[in-house]
């Protein structure tokens, strides 16, 4: 696929004031109109990553100049996740294309591979990398699936129970799981027949939306439902579950950052939370705009990052753990 990419100009940013522990909270401006939807950072803080989803677009920040560039993926794009792949590219679930698409870190090139003709649109959510190089993926109408980029390899799996499968993480051992919004359950993906093993969160019906794991492997879970952050602990089959501050918080996203504390986004206090695990407390940061909407965070050590879908800017959270 040819490659074309348009800059913009440099993006307002906005420092505030922040915990003794966060050295700083900084908003970048991007292009109005795309829905900022995922975000991903390199391992060497050089470009932050975002997907356009309005627009079908993959969004490039410079966070020294904050200038912006837009690549258009493809007919049809509607990107919804990007994670940085272990060739240090960008690695991308387009929902429009029903397809995994790469974007070169270097050269800015475009591949596209689509999923076979016969699954039909999938509703493409989120991706992860095992240790063996193949990407894993979901899409909400009941489907997970893998890709072999060395050898174009595609396979699709029907998820157990159907709509539902979101968030997916991998563990440091290896462990390929996933969350499944609209069946409220967290499933063990086998990495070689490709079969799912359910595990049932304690709370009924929470809608557990994504997942990610912790330095030991453990699964921690956001629960957009019951407004939760649950763990999941596979060793020895446990769960233990905290509420999130507040009358009714609807919780979005969950990330472990190095440190194995627990970022989650909530989108009833329009605010990012961090919560400790060592001590069960629970740290709020609300945006300065309303409506923000972050849908996911991701980091490298010392920042996490989210795109504020609502404001059609991005957030970092410098932090001296």
């Amino acid at each position: 696929m040819r490659c074309f990419w348009m800059t913009l100009p440099a993006a307002a940013v906005l420092a505030i004031a922040a915990p003794a522990w966060a050295q700083q909270v900084q908003y970048y401006d991007v292009p109005p109109g795309g829905r900022a939807h995922d975000v991903a950072v390199t391992a060497d803080g050089a470009e932050v990553w975002w997907t356009v989803q309005r627009g079908g677009g993959h969004g490039i920040l410079n966070p020294e100049t904050g200038e912006t560039v837009i690549i258009p993926l493809g007919e049809g794009s509607a990107p919804h996740g990007v994670i940085v792949g272990p060739d240090g590219d960008a690695w991308i679930t387009d929902g429009g294309q029903n397809a995994i698409v790469r974007v070169d870190r270097e050269t800015r090139q475009v591949r596209v591979w689509p999923l076979p003709e016969d699954t039909g649109p999938i509703n493409m959510n989120t991706a992860t990398f095992d240790h063996r190089g193949r990407i894993w993926f979901t899409g909400q109408t009941g489907f997970y699936g893998r890709l072999d980029p060395a050898t174009d390899d595609m396979k699709v799996w029907a998820a157990p129970r159907g709509r539902g499968p979101y968030g997916i993480t991998t563990t440091p051992s290896g462990d390929v799981w996933y969350a499944s919004l609209a069946g409220s359950h967290i499933a063990k993906v086998d990495l070689d027949t490709g079969e799912a093993t359910i595990v049932e969160p304690p709370t009924p019906n929470q809608g557990a939306r994504r997942v990610w794991s912790d330095s030991r492997g453990r699964i921690w879970v956001s629960e957009w439902n019951s407004g939760n952050v649950s763990v999941h602990d596979p060793r020895d089959g446990s769960w233990r579950t905290w509420k999130l501050p507040g009358e009714a918080p609807k919780t979005y996203s969950v990330y472990v950052d190095e440190t194995d504390k627990v970022w989650l986004t909530d989108f009833a206090a329009n605010a990012i939370v961090r919560f400790d695990p060592a001590t069960e407390t629970f740290e709020s940061f609300p945006s300065d705009r309303p409506g923000a909407q972050v849908r996911q965070m991701l980091g490298r050590p010392g920042e996490v990052w989210g795109a504020e879908s609502g404001t059609d800017r991005l957030v970092v959270i410098r932090h001296g753990d």
